[in-house]
């Protein structure tokens, strides 16, 4: 699509993959698209998208319930699925939710891509890290609720964790520059910056192609610290 694109290395499929093929979501995958064609960097691609994926935040009825419960089998623990939506042939561009239950939290961690991630239901707390001197130091903490939504261009505000709120489950929408669920992250220690490598994978069974063999949860495969 554009120079700031990237693969990340991985085989492309042999077409873009729609596990929620709805016109809504054609359309709006359609505008990030004319976005990004037209836009000469990640910082303003993200500008002329804010106003379509705003509206993806507050728009009630386009994502089923089936992308908003939880994962009680997922690797990433406390029942936090990731429930595929979209992704691109060339694997430079997903749609995902973050379905994260009451009182849990996710791991320190990493994208690796640029994009925009936005509150949909529900409210979190998001600590915001940066690497600095051989360790992790905390930023920024911030509540979050509906509508609200953050951009990410590595390598500012790229590393994070997000603990749900609220008495309901909080689902969060992804819109990121790579196949996060087939990329290897990483996992943070807080104590020792160490970090885990991990594919996220995900929880949508409706997948046509795996990332890994059988990995359909959250850090269904991980690589020690280092």
């Amino acid at each position: 699509m554009c120079d700031f694109l990237d693969s990340h290395g991985l085989e492309p499929l042999e077409h873009d993959e729609w596990v929620l093929d709805t016109p809504f979501v054609r359309g709006f995958i359609g505008d990030v698209r004319a976005a990004v064609a037209r836009s000469v960097s990640a910082a303003e691609a993200c500008r002329v998208v804010e106003p379509s994926f705003s509206e993806l935040l507050t728009r009630p009825d386009w994502l089923p319930a089936q992308f908003q419960r939880d994962a009680p089998e997922s690797g990433m623990g406390g029942g936090i699925g990731q429930w595929l939506l979209f992704r691109a042939a060339d694997r430079s561009l997903c749609l995902f939710s973050l379905v994260v239950p009451p009182g849990s939290m996710t791991p320190v961690h990493d994208h690796l891509a640029w994009g925009l991630v936005g509150l949909y239901r529900g409210t979190q707390d998001e600590e915001i890290y940066t690497k600095r001197h051989g360790r992790l130091e905390l930023l920024e903490r911030r509540a979050l609720g509906p509508g609200d939504f953050y951009v990410l261009i590595p390598p500012s505000n790229d590393i994070h964790r997000v603990r749900t709120t609220s008495d309901e489950t909080s689902v969060s929408i992804h819109l990121l520059t790579n196949d996060t669920g087939c990329v290897w992250r990483h996992a943070y220690d807080l104590a020792t910056a160490g970090s885990i490598s991990f594919a996220s994978a995900r929880s949508s069974r409706a997948t046509t192609t795996r990332c890994f063999p059988l990995a359909t949860t959250c850090t269904a495969y991980a690589r020690p610290l280092r």
